[in-house]
């Protein structure tokens, strides 16, 4: 998986645009896009409405929606997050990309955003094509550590067969599972979203607003793993004002 790309999820201006002065402004976003979006606002008229108000940027605005949501959907997801001692001995199924890439960018000093809901996102970007950078390795061995030592069962890891490099990725973590010891599978699939949704008796791992949304219940594995890197560059996006 060849690339001039190095890094995941670091952006030259994210140390303005994400500055602590700008934080303040940034919840106060969040808490009115989330107000709007509880009642009933379309999410893009919404989106533009509140970034229009603070005069923030697209990538600002990326974070913002990812940040965000209605009172609704709040209650819905804390309501499903389960504990970590409740996935001990239990099968799992894994939003592959979507963890992996949150964990990258993490371990590359990339903005980790600090959701509304409990949820640690990134903003990196995925356009079709995966590449391998200098954190895929050591974010797929802290991921297969992570698993066994809450003594998970066993993991499926769903990949998008329609993303480059897939391919190339699903055989370098069966080759790192079977050097490394990890219990875990990986499968590829047109649409894992759907598939993942589809499987209410297995716990979910995702930070994906779709996924959590409709599935039964979920861990948050993202954000045990991110709190554990001790310069994580973790940006609260909650809608609180005082921060």
């Amino acid at each position: 998986m060849p690339s001039k790309q190095k890094h995941r999820g670091q952006h030259a201006n994210d140390s303005k645009l994400f500055a602590l002065k700008k934080i303040p402004i940034l919840n106060q976003a969040v808490s009115d896009l989330s107000y709007l979006l509880s009642r009933g606002y379309s999410e893009n008229g919404a989106l533009k409405l509140v970034g229009d108000r603070y005069r923030l940027t697209q990538r600002q605005r990326n974070a913002l929606l990812r940040s965000s949501c209605s009172d609704q959907a709040l209650a819905n997801r804390l309501a499903k997050e389960i504990a970590e001692e409740a996935v001990k001995d239990q099968p799992v199924i894994i939003d592959g990309y979507n963890l992996l890439i949150t964990v990258e960018s993490g371990l590359a000093g990339g903005i980790i955003l600090d959701c509304r809901d409990n949820s640690f996102r990134d903003i990196a970007s995925l356009h079709g094509t995966y590449r391998r950078v200098e954190e895929t390795m050591p974010a797929l061995k802290i991921i297969g550590k992570e698993i066994n030592e809450l003594g998970i069962k066993e993991a499926k890891f769903y990949l998008d067969r329609p993303v480059s490099n897939s391919g190339r990725l699903k055989r370098l973590m069966l080759e790192m599972a079977e050097e490394e010891g990890f219990n875990w599978e990986v499968e590829l699939n047109n649409n894992p979203d759907k598939v993942i949704v589809q499987h209410p008796e297995i716990i979910t791992i995702s930070a994906d607003s779709w996924v959590i949304d409709h599935c039964e219940k979920w861990f948050n594995l993202h954000r045990r793993i991110i709190l554990g890197f001790p310069h994580a560059n973790i940006i609260p996006m909650n809608g609180e004002k005082d921060q």
